[in-house]
């Protein structure tokens, strides 16, 4: 009898420490009971409950997590923000807290994880959003000087007349000059393309034809950023500066049609068979040596090169724009009036 005393006045201190029952209070609820419990599990696993001057408490329901040094997150937003980016809510033997930082570590190493696959036009299109509403809500000063900035290389005194006079000089096996003279040309190209449209209105900018060409614009510009890096660098591919070669010198000569050869002698090859096959079987092809790295399919190379090889003839089509000249000497040719 004695054993059974000590246990039950035992298990009447417990429930008097969790303040259960009283001496005016001679029973309790099985719930209260199991609520007390799992609240001091909760609190030695490093949870606390929001107190009651908290505002919103509709969302900060339940236990928060209280990491040394990281902000106060729900149990519910770890749920959800685990589901977006399609992780396990828990995993075996996991508590709830590793599973908050584990969400903690997937948002510091992919913190874009959750938005999905998408094509560089759409990032092209969010971009021309995103300065759009940056010239709204900026001043028009700043926004005309980062435009500037933009092509602070370039000099000012260079213009089509000065290129032309620099392309005399290439094709000297001096590799370095035919680079800086593609390099001065494409960047003049794309200048003189940045500010026709810093020319438009804003109610021009508003139409969606405008839109899409800062799009088109905008995706350019990506593209051809490699080809830039390695002019700039002096790394570029001897058959491929060739190619690039004879492109400056036809734009320049005005001759559209000669360029549009070269480029798609540059980006498909005029070999019989375009990506590069050189041996079937045991024996040589036929005309075997006449397959070298300039007939073969440059576009086929890797993303990277077919991005700025696409850049460039985009560069080409502004370019027959900009200079205009006869039309038995161009490419689709668009007379002014029909292009407006």
């Amino acid at each position: 009898m004695d054993v059974i005393k000590a246990e039950i006045a035992r298990k009447r201190k417990l429930l008097e420490e969790k303040q259960l029952v009283d001496d005016k209070k001679k029973f309790f609820k099985r719930g209260d009971l199991i609520a007390k419990n799992n609240e001091g599990i909760l609190q030695k696993q490093g949870y606390k409950k929001p107190e009651s001057n908290e505002t919103d408490q509709s969302i900060h329901e339940g236990y928060n997590f209280t990491g040394e040094g990281q902000n106060i997150l729900p149990r519910n937003e770890v749920i959800r923000r685990l589901r977006e980016r399609g992780e396990p809510i828990l995993l075996f033997g996991e508590t709830e807290s590793m599973a908050f930082s584990r969400l903690r570590q997937c948002e510091i190493s992919q913190p874009e994880a959750n938005r999905g696959f998408r094509n560089d036009f759409q990032e092209a299109m969010e971009q021309v959003d995103q300065a759009y509403l940056q010239e709204m809500f900026a001043n028009t000063s700043t926004t005309k000087e980062e435009k500037k900035n933009e092509f602070a290389e370039l000099d000012e005194t260079v213009d089509w007349e000065s290129i032309k006079e620099m392309a005399q000089k290439m094709g000297r096996n001096n590799k370095e000059y035919d680079m800086d003279v593609i390099m001065t040309l494409l960047t003049y190209i794309l200048k003189l393309w940045n500010d026709q449209i810093a020319g438009y209105s804003k109610q021009e900018k508003m139409s969606t034809k405008v839109k899409m060409t800062r799009v088109i614009y905008t995706q350019t510009k990506e593209y051809v950023k490699p080809l830039f890096r390695k002019l700039k660098n002096r790394s570029l591919s001897d058959d491929i500066l060739e190619s690039l070669t004879d492109i400056c010198k036809h734009l320049l000569n005005r001759n559209y049609i000669q360029a549009s050869d070269a480029y798609l002698e540059m980006a498909i090859g005029n070999a019989p068979w375009p990506i590069g096959v050189t041996m079937v079987g045991i024996h040589a092809r036929t005309g075997r040596e006449k397959i070298f790295s300039k007939n073969v399919a440059h576009v086929m190379n890797d993303e990277t090169q077919r991005k700025y090889i696409q850049g460039l003839k985009r560069l080409m089509t502004k370019c027959q724009e900009y200079f205009p000249t006869d039309p038995s000497k161009c490419v689709e040719y668009v007379s002014k009036k029909d292009r407006e």
